[in-house]
């Protein structure tokens, strides 16, 4: 318990300080960031009354002493409002940060699982049996997870939509389709998610791959595993009990952080595609000079990093003991 509250301190003050941090950066803009989202929203409709009050709580520059903003600042971002999107005008932030995020989610999040245990498995398999065949797909592997997703984007695109035109190449549901749960929603959804969801495995299952393959290496020369081969004990046994437990310590972290930037990952992915999720709003947003919309996803990606990597924490002191009795 202590080590969890520990590293749960040690995790609020980051997430204080990102706060803080989002405070101060419309401070940092030249000129009136408020004057300046009002003259956009007035060009695309009229503003509805007291939008100016709400922007400047949200962006902690309303009237008064600085812990007076700073306080109106952090009662805006506890009730969730963020003010009105530029780019999307009138939809609140809100709306548009919790639709986006869960395309995001489902897709990168889905497609990070699937990479992490496939590179997993064919990393452990590999690494115990070194020199054969599937050893030595670890070279391919590593080549494709070194070359941009950007351009296995275009490739998967240029190959399944020109040379074999099976799948979509933008968007992430047919554009005359109302979102819902009917199975021709679903469908499209799952069709126009394949491509991008194929990008993110085969341009990260390689170094998953890697990892998991020279830990195994090492792992396999520990005195714990001869003496496991010593008792007799069967291949598997050693394999998945011995070496492979300890050898996947590593990827744990890193899977936490794969996991933390599910949301701020999939910038250059979204945009290939078109797909609406959180990278493909925040490009919209940067654009646009929607400050809210930036903002609200800023703090999206910070807590989500900080989420991941605390859960991750707790995950690996109970994985790992010795890291709970670490001063």
């Amino acid at each position: 318990m202590r080590y969890i509250l520990r590293k749960l301190g040690f995790y609020l003050i980051a997430a204080w300080m990102a706060v803080t941090l989002n405070f101060a950066l419309p401070r940092l803009i030249p000129g009136d960031p408020v004057q300046l989202i009002m003259a956009r929203q007035s060009q695309l409709g009229p503003v509805p009354p007291g939008e100016k009050e709400a922007l400047e709580k949200m962006l902690g520059l309303g009237h008064g002493s600085i812990l007076s903003q700073y306080g109106d600042y952090l009662a805006s971002i506890a009730r969730l409002r963020f003010g009105l999107s530029v780019t999307y005008f009138p939809t609140p932030v809100a709306d548009i940060l919790r639709s986006s995020v869960l395309w995001t989610v489902v897709l990168v999040g889905t497609a990070t699982v699937i990479s992490v245990v496939i590179g997993l498995t064919l990393g452990t398999l590999a690494g115990w049996r070194r020199g054969t065949w599937l050893d030595s797909l670890v070279p391919a592997t590593t080549f494709l997870a070194a070359v941009p997703y950007f351009w296995v984007a275009l490739l998967l695109i240029y190959l399944f939509t020109q040379v074999w035109p099976v799948f979509p190449d933008q968007f992430s549901y047919d554009p005359g389709l109302d979102i819902g749960w009917s199975g021709e929603f679903a469908s499209s959804a799952l069709r126009h998610a394949i491509l991008p969801a194929l990008t993110i495995v085969v341009s990260s299952v390689g170094g998953w791959m890697l990892g998991m393959r020279n830990m195994m290496v090492s792992t396999l020369y520990e005195d714990y595993v001869s003496a496991a081969e010593a008792k007799g004990l069967r291949p598997r046994t050693v394999m998945l009990g011995y070496a492979a437990r300890n050898a996947v310590l590593p990827s744990v972290a890193g899977f936490a952080i794969s996991l933390g930037f599910v949301i701020s990952g999939s910038l250059v992915m979204e945009m290939v595609f078109s797909y609406q999720g959180i990278g493909y709003q925040l490009l919209q947003a940067v654009t646009n000079s929607d400050y809210p919309l930036m903002q609200a996803i800023f703090l999206a990606i910070t807590f989500t990093v900080l989420s991941a990597n605390f859960l991750v924490d707790v995950l690996y002191g109970f994985v790992d003991p010795r890291t709970r009795l670490a001063r």
